[in-house]
């Protein structure tokens, strides 16, 4: 009826007055009601709107107030509630109110007057103001800090009396602040005041109360100005009502909402609507305001299509709790789901827990004096009600929002409203709570609620079951992985009847759980397919069967017509029967069997404690902190504090403890003397001091194998990110690695994050800080995320764009902490949030390349929700700890969550995870005598009293031990008798106190010193507050013990972070809304979470608080109580405490032992319990220590694991940034480079980082946890019915994104885990990753482990393994061989100076040739006999002993700006150079034939080159550019600067991506022609590697040669080009000896290229010079600007070895071999050819040929090539086989058995015969040549070739082409004769020359058995050796294959 829409005819308003006027009388039991005309027209503020009097209702008691009248008495008014007085007049959108600028200059602060001075009651409290005569104090609210009150002086007359009548219209006022005087408009003085106003000022709307003194003083806040016309009660001035909104309200978040962190956003929020509508189109666009009309439409939910109210999800009133209403926060909605805040005229927006709106509803305002409407109003309200709103959410699974069908169009946002019919309203009667002491709460079920009307504030509605009865909605996907089918879903009876047979299971301290009811719904679903049909006559009859086991707690209400009629009657009987009668039961189940509707149902909750649980529970952490200091504050706890004013034995507390004072006189306990009861003097004890502890000093900093496996874990992901082909990070161009830690907003976390970067020694091994500023620097590494954070990721940030070539880490550690999204964040219960995300998660971190995210945390759940930015495959998981048998007996180990859930089962008499049940019983006891407090006030309270009254029990008053509970007598006993018991040394326990409020903490802390104190134990113990906020703050004469057992000079030194506490007997008492990840000393014994209650219920609030207690404990420890099974005490000895209880209450074993008592921790060698702040440090001699001693077990300890810390083997040993004198620390791996002495002298190792040996003196047991009963249940899972924590919602900020799921188990722990929850929670709207863009962030890790276990340690070594493996890839393993040359350079009669560039071509061919290779590589190759062999053979017996070793030895070089690259090299500048354009890499080559005549091979060869498109300028084609005709050449004449004249060629094989053929930077960018010479085979491989390199493709006949053929190959194509450039350059008239006839042959191993540095002639005093590195470029010009360049047939430089740097060459220049990187001649050497048969030594043989024809080869001394050692390719890995496999032979193939007698059985090979052959004589030539076996004077005769006979056996090269220059050999006698395919220059004249031995041996080689019998008689050989038959071989290959042969003789 009545629809009230703004539009309608005034006769529509007429009549809807008359009829709520007459309901009105209907209802009301007393008084007349208002004339209509008046109602409607006259007195606009006739409409009782105030909440605020739902919420005092309970304090009626207090106030004395009886009966008021009901008609007007509903509620109070609160002006607050009526703020539509403004609206303006149109169905338009209200106008902004225009506020007129500040002046300039003026402050514009919120809380500030335009003066600058502050407002804000909290600041000015206990201030003196002057109020002038007629004035009054009162306190305004600023929308736009609803948390404050503005305090204004007004005058009197303007304001309404206790009747809201008589208020002057206009204002006068003055401003507190800045004295102004005079303000005579409201409109005036709210610009003054800074309210900054979106709509007209007026001061019945913004002044809200009156202000009053409070006992102390100090001004606050008083009852509430009554400016609407009402009855209501007066409020008197000491009463102090409620504060209408803080702890519901926007929890401070300006955007009211929008982001949807509050969850009840606007509960009584106090800033209008108009501005939150505002708020959230700004944030969201109107868009969204649109699409949020779309749920105000009944939607259909059942399947019947019945309409299904939108049910008042979140009923949140600010009742009597002060807004314990609801709170989505319970994950339970979706998208379209509410918390409804009722008001007086209408409905304030809902709040959609998961959607981000705001307030949908300011589309159509009210005409500005119809008190029925409101903006989001869509029923008529009857005068007298406060309705709970008519909007009537329907629970939809995410995203299903718009997904509504709806004939109107949605986006209009006019809003039908929906006629109200009869029964589906309900009063709730008022005092309900003072009546029954319960606010029942409805579980809402299934079907349609009612309305409610009336003190709605004593009701509360929660969603909690509500998605238990969605399993409809599950999609198909969910429903496949559940295993169901659709056909399975459960009916609404089947639903009634679990949920009544769960309820009835619940123990009387249990609370029902989502997670719970959803498992047994789900089980319910699997286990009977075909659900049992049950008719609407059954339903009561089985409900009540159900209900009758619970023993009366659940009752069972049927009706017929709607659940209202069930509710209303349901309450009415709870207000009427008076309360000592009734045995209230807990749940009452409402079912509705309708026969239009089917059956609806809800609970109604009315157990005291479960419906306060619920109730509170509803509340986010935020919230509930909130409502605690608002109690505080506005004084409602007065009559609680006052109860705890006597003690358990009624006497006055205060008035015992003064009278015990003054009985002392002064004198104090003695600390550490025996008894409690003797007293001294308070002076004498302040100057005593303990001896100092040895253990203390011993400490060291290790990393742990556990740690180890973590940090290198880390590696490897970072490295497969690098290497997954998405350029997202490129680990080749970075080659310092820099970080910084975001810790949470805690001091302490910051001193110990720096303690620890300090102790581990990180910033020295990282380069960034040198050992003298690392200890002062370390603190500016980690950053707190708090106000000051954006100034220094601003720093950090310009760090990271200023050194592309650093990799930085950005550590966030604890990232759970705080993940709010940037937008929704605000300040909040003092601190600010979203930080996390603008810092993590801003665009500049996203997308800076040289940047990974390191996310840490101990729960890492809130970080893999769907939406996760980080990807599975970047979680590391720490490993389990699963192994403790294996450990010895004095092992630490982690001692964790899962295992203080297991603990239970050890059957030990005194469980390490208890609940004080007595505690308990007084809470309840309490909980129900004062409902109004939140449950932690009075839980603080009493635990305040039990701690008061234990320690006067000990020390004062015995009498008082039976009142408190063994538990807390206890600890407080340990506490104080600890220090004093034999061997402790004074030291004692450390207890902890969890107190999440700070106002309570600070009250706790408080009274718990000054009791002490008057009990004269101040000297016994501190008790210090724990907050995130503050730095430690502790006595001097404690600090000074702490000193004195560390050792410490420094008078300065203060303790820093908790573990800087150890041994200290303390109560620390923990504030903060989350433990924030501080590690507690050893010296922790007990942790204290009786506080931590049903607030608590998801699964990372819960954990995190046990969390605390978590640490390293002896393994024998936990193995003793696992097999102890008797209680070693009995239950007796419990109750009553005693001393020895004080001890055996925490541990199983026996405690007698000084062991644990002294402090339980201390560790002797090294492995210590906590890093103690730097005990003995003295800052300014920080150097000046000793090195800690370390005890044998340690070293042995991490002996094992020495080199495995470095990931990278023992290369490392000579780390370049190792202080040089720095003594190694314990663990010693080359990988852990000391720290100078001032950081690793006082390394210890974090309490966290802690495995390591124990001794049998320090055992060190698991901590005792005391919690509440809740927190129990859930941590033991050992009352059957209730979960485990780990079933829990993973955390606040999310929600499941399912109503069932699979069940999590114990066993789903890392990566399952994380599946897990992947796949079934979402982000809420306002978590940081809401709205995370779909792709995950490929730079992002996720280290997670349990809390305390030791990450930091882990990412510190992950930092330092990082960086050694980013220098190692900036480094290379280059050979470094001693070099044999010095020593036997003999001094010849040429020298030249040694500074000489270029050498002198006539100097050169004087200097003699030295035949032997001296090059280490040919250590294993036959020494060539020269007439200068003495010493050599000393060498060779030295060699054949070591033979087997064998590997050479190699030196790390970091690489410099000059090196050659591989395949893996990236970087800005050669990316062009190596890497191929996209899309056209292989199309953009040509393919070219050049063929040209071998007379070597006697046939034609036809090369092919492919030539990249950019290189075609190096060639010359004809003139139809297609036919490839020569290499371009340069003249040997030109010269120009840039200018590399040589072509560069380069055989590679099996080095695609090793081989360093990327010579960019090499050549410092210089244009030049690199040819890559591979084999055909292999051709692919190379174009898709190198595809802008010019490749040249040998013959398909060389794909099994060696490198021989290719270096032959490279030098006939060499020279016939320089035939044909020469002939074209002639016909453009160049001489043809001016064509520059070099080419460049290079390895593919050369990587460095260095010189002696030019000096100024002053060398070093021991003859060493400095070598640099220079670019290949540079030397390829110094060569090629030799003088007379075309006479010397090669040139070529030296290897490097470290031992040059020692000793400058006697020599610049030498004639000597040369290979690997060679200026070769072409021209010159056109006649001498390289053996292209060869594999090896091909380059030996070539220079002895050259030599030996005349030539010159000069070597450069003063330039060194550096050699990488490539363990792949180069044919090196050639694996001999045989030809046909044969299975079951699988022994390898020795050398000996590469040869066979022809036509023999032997197995045949698979390799080519040359490689047989090379091979046979390299390891068999003692055989063929025994005479010649270590005979350096008769070496073996090698004629036109070398090869190598092992070196054992010399060779005597001798060309036998005649005019060659050959060694003199007159008077030498050989001992063998080799001749290896000799051609028609060996005749037998030539052999006739030389003289043999008698017995000396002869091996021919042929190519085949025919040429082998010719060469025999060709050369005569018959005549002097002897040959018998069986000495003729082949190579082992077969025939196809074409073996060698060769025939041996003995000379006669």
């Amino acid at each position: 009826m009545g629809n009230s829409y703004a539009g309608q005819l005034k006769s529509a308003r007429f009549e809807e007055a008359l009829h709520n006027s007459i309901e009105a009388s209907l209802r009301s039991s007393g008084g007349d009601p208002q004339p209509i005309f008046t109602q409607l027209y006259l007195e606009p503020e006739a409409y009782p709107g105030n909440m605020e009097d739902v919420k005092s209702k309970a304090d009626m008691p207090l106030q004395g107030e009886e009966g008021h009248d009901p008609l007007n008495g509903h509620a109070s008014n609160d002006p607050e509630e009526l703020e539509d007085d403004d609206d303006s007049d149109s169905s338009s959108p209200p106008l902004p109110y225009l506020q007129t600028p500040a002046p300039d200059g003026s402050c514009t602060l919120d809380g500030f007057c335009q003066a600058g001075k502050d407002l804000r009651l909290v600041t000015i409290a206990a201030e003196p103001i002057e109020v002038p005569a007629g004035f009054e104090l009162v306190g305004a609210k600023s929308p736009s800090i609803p948390e404050h009150i503005l305090v204004c002086a007004v005058d009197r007359r303007f304001l309404p009396d206790e009747n809201g009548k008589n208020a002057l219209l206009g204002f006068s006022g003055n401003c507190v602040g800045c004295g102004e005087k005079g303000f005579r408009y409201f409109t005036e003085f709210s610009n003054h005041i800074n309210l900054k106003l979106s709509t007209q000022p007026k001061k019945q709307k913004h002044l809200k109360y009156y202000l009053v003194k409070n006992s102390q003083g100090a001004l606050c806040k008083g009852p509430l100005i009554c400016w609407k016309d009402s009855k209501t009660r007066q409020f008197s001035s000491s009463a102090l009502t409620s504060k209408p909104s803080s702890s519901s309200s926007l929890s401070s978040k300006e955007n009211g909402g929008a982001s949807g962190h509050s969850s009840s956003p606007f509960s009584l929020s106090d800033s209008p609507p108009t501005r939150m509508a505002q708020a959230s189109s700004v944030f969201f666009g109107s868009q969204d305001l649109g699409r949020d009309c779309s749920f105000l439409k009944p939607l259909a939910s059942t399947p019947s299509h019945k309409t299904l109210p939108i049910v008042p999800t979140a009923l949140r009133v600010n009742g009597p709790t002060n807004g314990l209403g609801v709170d989505v926060h319970t994950s339970l909605l979706s998208p379209s789901q509410v918390s409804l805040v009722p008001q007086a005229q209408g409905y304030r927006t809902p709040d959609l827990g998961d959607s981000p709106v705001s307030s949908p509803m300011n589309s159509g305002p009210p005409k500005k004096r119809h008190r029925s409407w409101h903006p989001s109003a869509l029923v008529p309200v009857p005068p007298t009600a406060v309705p709970v709103p008519a909007i009537r959410p329907i629970v939809n699974s995410p995203g299903s929002v718009l997904a509504v069908s709806s004939p109107q169009s949605l986006a209009a946002g006019v809003i039908q409203p929906q006629p109200v019919t009869a029964g589906e309203t309900v009063i709730v009667p008022e005092n309900l709570l003072n009546s029954s002491g319960v606010r029942p709460v409805i579980l809402i079920g299934h079907g349609t609620l009612p309305y409610f009307y009336g003190s709605v504030g004593n009701i509360v509605v929660s969603p909690l079951l509500v998605s238990c009865y969605k399993s409809s909605q599950l999609t198909e996907s969910n429903l496949e992985t559940l295993g169901l089918h659709s056909n399975q879903m459960l009916s609404v009876e089947m639903m009634i009847l679990l949920t009544l047979q769960y309820l009835a299971r619940l123990a009387s301290n249990q609370i029902p759980l989502r997670e719970e009811l959803e498992q047994i719904v789900l089980k319910a679903m699997l286990g009977c397919p075909g659900n049992p049909a049950i008719s609407p006559s059954q339903l009561p009859w089985l409900a009540r069967l159900e209900a009758s086991v619970s023993g009366g707690s659940v009752q069972v209400v049927v009706t017929h017509n709607s659940l209202g009629e069930g509710i209303s009657e349901s309450l009415h009987s709870l207000s009427e029967g008076p309360q000592h009668q009734q045995h209230l039961p807990t749940y009452v189940v409402i079912i509705c069997a309708s026969k239009i509707n089917g059956n609806e149902f809800c609970v109604l909750v009315l157990g005291k404690y479960q419906a306060r649980a619920l109730a509170e529970g509803m509340l986010t952490t935020n919230e509930f902190l909130k409502e605690i200091s608002y109690e505080l504050i506005t004084g409602k706890v007065t009559v609680l504090a006052s109860h705890f004013k006597t003690t358990s034995l009624g006497d006055n507390l205060d008035k015992q403890l003064v009278r015990y004072q003054r009985r002392r006189k002064g004198q104090v306990i003695q600390p550490y003397q025996g008894d409690v009861t003797e007293n001294t003097n308070s002076q004498e004890p302040a100057s005593m001091s303990p001896p100092p502890d040895s253990e203390l000093l011993n400490r060291i900093f290790q990393i742990y194998p556990a740690q180890l496996t973590v940090a290198r874990s880390l590696l490897s992901q970072v490295c497969s990110i690098a290497d997954s082909g998405t350029q997202n990070l490129d680990l080749g161009r970075f080659c310092k690695v820099d970080f910084l830690v975001l810790v949470p907003p805690s001091h302490i976390l910051v001193h110990q994050t720096a303690q620890r970067i300090r102790q581990s020694g990180v910033l020295v091994d990282l380069g960034n800080e040198d050992t003298s500023t690392a200890h002062q620097k370390s603190e500016k590494y980690v950053v707190r995320l708090d106000a000051d954070v954006h100034t220094k990721m601003e720093a950090f940030m310009k760090k990271v764009k200023q050194n592309p070539y650093t990799l930085f880490v950005l550590i966030h550690d604890n990232s759970h902490v705080d993940l709010t999204s940037a937008l929704s964040g605000s300040v909040c219960h003092g601190e600010l949030q979203g930080l996390a995300d603008r810092v993590v998660n801003c665009q500049e971190v996203l997308d800076a390349m040289n940047l990974l995210v390191l996310q840490v945390s101990c729960f890492p759940y809130t970080l893999q929700t769907h939406q996760s930015r980080i990807s599975i495959h970047n979680e590391i998981h720490w490993p389990s700890n699963n192994h403790l048998r294996e450990q010895p007996h004095n092992e630490l180990v982690y001692f964790g969550l899962r295992d203080y859930s297991c603990s239970l089962q050890w059957g030990v008499a005194s469980p390490i995870l208890r609940c004080d049940d007595a505690f308990e019983k007084m809470v309840h006891t309490l909980l129900e005598r004062h409902p109004h407090l939140h449950s932690m006030v009075i839980r603080s309270y009493l635990l305040i009293q039990q701690y008061t009254e234990a320690m006067m029990a000990l020390t004062s008053s015995p009498s008082l031990r039976d009142h408190i509970t063994p538990e807390t007598l206890a600890m407080v006993e340990d506490l104080i008798n600890a220090p004093s018991r034999e061997g402790s040394q004074g030291r004692g326990h450390m207890l902890l106190v969890r107190v999440p409020s700070l106002q309570l903490a600070m009250l706790a802390r408080e009274r718990l010193e000054d009791v002490r104190d008057k009990l004269g134990l101040q000297l016994c113990f501190a008790v210090m507050l724990g907050s995130p906020a503050s730095e430690l703050s502790l006595s001097r004469n404690f600090i000074n013990i702490l000193r004195a057992w560390r050792g410490c000079e420094n008078e300065e030194w203060v303790p820093h972070t908790y573990e800087d506490l150890e041994g200290l007997p303390c109560i620390i008492i923990l504030t903060g809304k989350d433990p924030l990840g501080e590690t507690f000393p050893r010296s922790l014994k007990y942790t204290d979470l009786r506080l931590i209650d049903s607030s608590y219920l998801t699964r990372t609030a819960l954990e995190q608080e046990v969390g605390l207690a978590c640490t390293y404990v002896s393994v024998d420890v936990v193995q003793e109580s696992k097999t102890s099974t008797a209680p070693r005490e009995s239950d007796g000895e419990k109750t009553t405490p005693t001393l020895n209880d004080g001890e055996e209450l925490e541990r199983p074993q026996s405690n007698g032992s000084a062991a644990t008592r002294t402090s339980g921790s201390l560790v002797e060698n090294g492995v210590s319990s906590s890093d103690l702040a730097d005990s003995f440090q003295k800052p300014s001699t920080s150097t000046s220590q000793p090195e800690c001693l370390v005890t044998s077990d340690v070293a042995t300890l991490t002996e094992g694991f020495k080199q495995e810390c470095d990931s990278l083997g023992s290369q490392l040993s000579s780390n370049p940034l190792k202080a040089p004198n720095a003594p190694r620390s314990n663990y010693s791996s080359s990988s852990s480079s000391s720290p100078s002495p001032s950081s690793s002298s006082t390394q210890r190792p974090s309490q966290s980082t802690q495995f390591g040996r124990v001794s049998k003196s320090s055992r060190v047991s698991p901590r005792t946890v005391i919690l509440s009963r809740a927190a129990y249940n859930l941590l033991s899972g050992e009352s059957g019915s209730q979960l485990s924590s780990f079933s829990l919602l993973p955390h606040a900020d999310v929600s499941w994104s399912s109503p069932l799921r699979p069940l999590i188990t114990q066993n789903l722990q890392g990566a399952d885990q994380s599946l897990y929850y992947r796949q079934w929670t979402v982000a809420r709207q306002h978590h940081a990753d809401y709205e995370a863009p779909p792709v995950l962030h490929p730079r992002r890790l996720l280290l997670s482990g349990p809390p305390q276990v030791g990450k930091t340690g882990a990412y510190l070594q992950f930092l330092r393994i990082l960086f050694r493996m980013l220098i190692r890839l900036l480094e290379v393993d280059v050979y470094d061989d001693d070099d044999e040359e010095d020593e036997e350079e003999e001094t010849t009669d040429v020298t030249t100076p040694a500074n000489t560039q270029w050498p002198d071509i006539e100097d050169i061919r004087k200097l003699p040739f030295d035949l032997n290779p001296r090059d280490p590589k040919f250590r294993k190759a036959s020494p060539v006999y020269s007439d200068k062999m003495p010493k050599l053979f000393k060498e060779f017996k030295k060699e054949g002993d070591n033979q087997t070793q064998g590997k050479r030895v190699t030196k790390s070089i970091r690489l410099s700006r000059f090196a050659a690259h591989n395949a893996f090299h990236h970087c800005e500048q050669c990316h062009l150079y190596s890497e191929a354009v996209p899309t056209t890499q292989l199309s953009e080559c040509s393919l070219h034939a050049f063929s040209f005549c071998s007379s070597m091979l006697g046939e034609e060869v036809q090369l092919q080159f492919f030539i990249p498109k950019a290189k075609e300028q190096h060639f010359v084609f004809n003139h139809q550019g297609s036919h490839l005709e020569s290499l371009r050449l340069p003249l040997v004449s030109t010269k120009a600067h840039d200018l590399l004249k040589s072509p560069i060629f380069t055989p590679t094989t099996g080095r695609q991506e090793h081989g360093l053929l990327n010579l960019f930077h090499a050549m410092e960018g210089a244009t030049h022609l690199h040819i890559l010479v591979v084999k055909q085979f292999e051709m692919p491989h190379y174009r898709k590697y190198w595809p802008n390199h010019i490749l040249l493709v040998l013959p398909a006949m060389f794909n099994s040669a060696g490198v021989g053929a290719a270096r032959f190959m490279i030098k006939e194509l060499s020279y016939h080009n320089l035939e044909l450039e020469r002939n074209r350059q002639e016909e453009q008239g160049v001489k043809r000896q001016d064509v520059w006839p070099f080419i460049v042959m290079m390895d593919d191993s050369c990587v460095l290229w260095n010189t002696y540095q030019p000096t100024d002639g002053s060398e070093k005093s021991n003859g060493s010079s400095a070598i640099i590195n220079v670019s290949l470029k540079a030397v390829l010009q110094h060569l090629e600007s030799t003088p007379k360049i075309p006479l010397y047939a090669m040139c070529g430089v030296r290897k490097w070895s470290s031992s040059l740097a020692h000793k400058t060459p006697r020599n610049p220049f030498s004639r000597c071999h040369l290979h690997d990187f060679v200026l070769l001649n072409v021209d010159l050497t056109q006649n001498v050819q390289y053996d292209l048969n060869r594999y090896d030594c091909e380059e030996v043989d070539f220079n002895l040929r050259v030599n030996s024809s005349g030539l010159l080869l000069c070597r450069f001394n003063n330039f060194f090539l550096m050699k990488k050692h490539i363990p792949v390719g180069g044919n090196k890995d050639f694996v001999v086989k045989p030809k046909l496999v044969e299975i079951e032979n699988k022994a390898p193939i020795s050398p000996p058995q590469y040869v066979c007698a022809p036509d023999s059985e032997q197995t045949l090979l698979d390799a080519p015969a040359q490689f047989l052959l090379e091979n046979f004589l390299q390891s068999c030539s003692h055989r063929l040549f025994p005479k010649a076996v270590q005979n350096r004077n008769n070496p073996v005769l090698s004629i036109d070739s070398y090869l190598s006979l092992s070196p054992e056996i010399s060779v005597c090269y001798i060309n036998s082409r005649p005019h060659s220059t050959n060694l003199n050999h007159q008077g030498l006698v050989f001992s063998g004769l080799l001749l290896y395919l000799c051609d028609s220059f060996v005749v037998s004249g030539l052999l006739k020359n030389f003289r043999f031995l008698k017995g000396a041996t002869l091996c021919v080689i042929c190519q085949d058995r025919s040429s082998l019998r010719q060469t025999i008689v060709r050369l005569e050989l018959e005549d002097e050796w002897q040959f018998r038959l069986r000495d003729e071989f082949q190579t082992a290959n077969c025939s196809e294959d074409r073996p060698l042969y060769f025939l041996t003789g003995r000379h006669v």
